[in-house]
């Protein structure tokens, strides 16, 4: 059942719960929630019992687990009549004792000894319409169900490696991007979604985190990119094969707190603000050839190809990764040193105040760490073919030092003749280039092609990829 009119009798707390309650009724938050899933029913052979979990907290240090069973209308038009953030009252809901490390193996650890069910004949659960209640539970939602300060810095997390893989840990990062949902069938026809949303802190500019749940993904579409900050409480790592690099998802165990309040998600949410104001977001998002494994990367596109790939793509951040075979129509490497290499802090990877020499991020300069600087390539080059152009294309950082042959450092040393000589290897000639394509609204074109790797295209390869797509 399911009502949203009856009356409220007096809640009973979570801390009070016991299993010779009788007839509770119990209200909180929910910090939580699973997607249904079905299960063949050991009783009525050829049918289905449906299920989905949903955590609810109505105090500071106590949160609970609630499983729901029955027919699949049932469950269904229960699971849509809430989300995560809504503040619901349970129904005469049935109080068990739970088996710790066969539950919380697979759902969020809470301090109760106990989980709640609610059947389809004798519970009821409906939002709450009482605005005090309603008021002093939604306070809740913004606290953290770990301790504020246990969790993991992004940059430890990348440190650490895959040491870490497999590994479930706390992680309190502020949005940088959210991708839209993408669907897919798996091999066995089962239909299924993906979103990725990038994450960053004072130690990474981007961080994957991954989630496959509707609910989760759900809840991802309403973080506004900046002004969002996580505290992400039992995310799983794992290190990503496909870009060779650590990657955090969402399971069934992980409760999100948005916009957490605590004095660590102040500061970092100061530093986001910092982060854009100094130019974060317009820089290249990774200046290590974005840590993608190049083996990977298997699409070749024209210009034309990719202009209109990238532009149906504009209304999600995800980015497309592909390969050209173009002509360098500009590389302008006999400009002077100061418009093609950039010092950045080596902690935080932001731009250095050529004036102060210190940080351009208040955040870090305001750290008291002394300020250590590297030169980092941040080139434009433009990239031609047959079908068109793609204007100022960064090549940056160590994807420009592989491109060169040659270090910042090695380069501001070289004679005007031997930048000229470097300018023209490339120059005019057909390269194979290896890119990632995001969407850029701002920019003139609409989008920004950050080039991962640029090499002289080898002409029979060349042609046998032309001739493929002809075909």
């Amino acid at each position: 059942k399911m009502s949203f009119n009856a009356p409220l009798q007096n809640c009973i707390s979570i801390s009070d719960l016991h299993p010779s309650t009788t007839h509770p009724n119990v209200e909180g938050v929910v910090i939580g929630k699973t997607d249904i899933k079905g299960f063949p029913d050991r009783k009525n052979i050829g049918s289905e019992r449906h299920t989905f979990r949903f955590t609810i907290k109505d105090s500071p240090d106590h949160f609970i687990n609630v499983f729901s069973w029955g027919r699949e209308n049932f469950i269904r038009a229960l699971s849509d009549s809430f989300r995560i953030g809504d503040c619901v009252v349970i129904e005469n809901p049935l109080i068990v004792t739970k088996d710790v490390e066969k539950e919380e193996q697979f759902n969020p650890s809470t301090p109760s000894f106990y989980k709640l069910l609610v059947s389809e004949n004798h519970s009821t659960v409906r939002v709450c319409s009482d605005i005090e209640r309603e008021t002093r539970l939604l306070s809740l939602f913004h606290l953290p169900v770990k301790d504020s300060q246990d969790f993991y810095p992004l940059g430890d997390i990348i440190a650490n490696g895959q040491s870490l893989d497999g590994k479930v840990i706390n992680i309190l990062a502020a949005v940088r991007s959210v991708g839209g949902p993408k669907y897919f069938t798996t091999a066995d026809r089962r239909k299924g979604q993906r979103c990725e949303v990038k994450l960053f802190d004072e130690t990474v500019p981007s961080f994957p985190l991954i989630c496959w749940d509707n609910e989760a993904i759900h809840l991802a579409q309403t973080w506004i990119p900046i002004e969002t900050v996580l505290f992400i409480a039992d995310a799983r790592i794992t290190f990503d094969r496909f870009r060779h690099s650590m990657a955090a998802t969402v399971t069934s165990k992980t409760i999100i707190t948005v916009n957490p309040d605590t004095k660590e998600a102040n500061l970092l949410f100061n530093y986001a603000g910092e982060f854009v104001k100094t130019g974060g977001l317009d820089d290249p998002d990774d200046l290590a050839a974005d840590g993608v494994n190049l083996d990977s990367i298997v699409d070749v596109f024209t210009v034309h190809q990719l202009k209109l790939r990238a532009h149906e793509n504009l209304d999600g951040p995800d980015s497309i990764y592909g390969i050209t075979y173009a002509f360098v129509t500009t590389m302008n490497l006999d400009s002077s040193c100061s418009k093609l290499i950039r010092n950045r802090c080596a902690r935080c990877m932001f731009l250095i105040n050529e004036e102060t020499q210190s940080c351009s991020s208040i955040t870090c300069s305001e750290s008291g760490n002394p300020t250590e600087a590297i030169a980092s390539f941040d080139l434009l080059v433009d990239l031609t073919d047959h079908t068109g152009t793609l204007k100022s294309c960064n090549l940056s950082g160590t994807a420009a030092e592989k491109t060169l042959g040659c270090t910042a450092e090695e380069f501001i040393c070289l004679t005007e003749g031997q930048k000229t000589a470097l300018k023209w290897k490339f120059l005019l000639e057909r390269c194979k280039v290896y890119h990632k394509v995001l969407p850029a609204p701002n920019s003139r074109s609409g989008l920004r092609v950050n080039v991962l790797s640029c090499t002289l295209a080898d002409p029979v390869e060349t042609g046998q990829s032309f001739s493929r797509s002809a075909m």
